[in-house]
């Protein structure tokens, strides 16, 4: 696995650099981040779609804390449709990928005090490079004709799942436009909608995966519209 995950890529387009505050949807956000523990998973052959449920694979540890919890408790526990796990992972999510950020000196956590005894939390930016990179990659992917690495279409898969696209500084028919680009490369990728879900192998391809995750959010999402 990469040192920047996806679901840190997530975040940190999902908060506004100097203000430190998340923008958009949090339950988005929540979900996304949830699913996108998965899909790291799956990119690094540890976890795989079988009979309706995400199963473990390959129990080896892939040398990310959080990464190989979530690759414990899977491979600990009955199995689960993919739907459920994001579900149940997004639940405290969030404060542990900010700690980890925080910890490796990528975003500050800046405690302040409302109304004299409310605790607010700020995050604003203090290394911009993990960012930067995310934003550069989906820049070129969004201009370009062809699909992109297979990480950058994950993320790209991702965003547009979760409706992502403000985050990427578009408004108006730009959102749209950018959403239809984000899809076809989530297609051109095999990431996309579009694949059959009534395969039941034991090591499915990494598409099958990443559809199956990309579905179970929008289902979600459209349970809270």
């Amino acid at each position: 696995m990469t040192s920047v995950a996806l679901a840190e890529e997530l975040l940190l387009l999902a908060y506004d650099d100097e203000s430190g505050k998340a923008t958009g949807s949090r339950i988005g956000l929540d979900l996304g981040m949830a699913a996108a523990v998965l899909v790291d998973l799956a990119l690094a052959g540890r976890l795989a779609y079988s009979d309706g449920s995400m199963v473990v694979v390959d129990e080896t540890p892939t040398g990310s804390p959080l990464a190989d919890e979530v690759l414990a408790r899977i491979a600990g526990d009955t199995p689960n449709s993919p739907a459920s796990w994001v579900q149940r992972l997004r639940h405290g999510l969030r404060d542990r990928v900010l700690a980890g950020l925080v910890a490796r000196g990528i975003v500050q956590d800046v405690d302040e005090t409302a109304l004299g005894f409310i605790h607010v939390h700020r995050y604003p930016m203090t290394d911009a490079t993990a960012e930067t990179d995310a934003r550069d990659r989906l820049a070129k992917a969004l201009t370009g004709d062809g699909t992109p690495d297979e990480r950058t279409a994950a993320l790209a898969t991702l965003i547009a799942a979760v409706r992502m696209e403000p985050t990427l500084g578009l408004s108006g028919a730009a959102v749209d436009d950018a959403h239809r680009r984000l899809q076809e490369i989530a297609g051109s990728a095999g990431f996309g909608g579009n694949v059959s879900l009534d395969e039941s192998t034991v090591r499915p391809s990494v598409a099958l995966v990443i559809a199956t995750l990309t579905r179970a959010i929008d289902a979600a999402l459209g349970a809270r519209a």
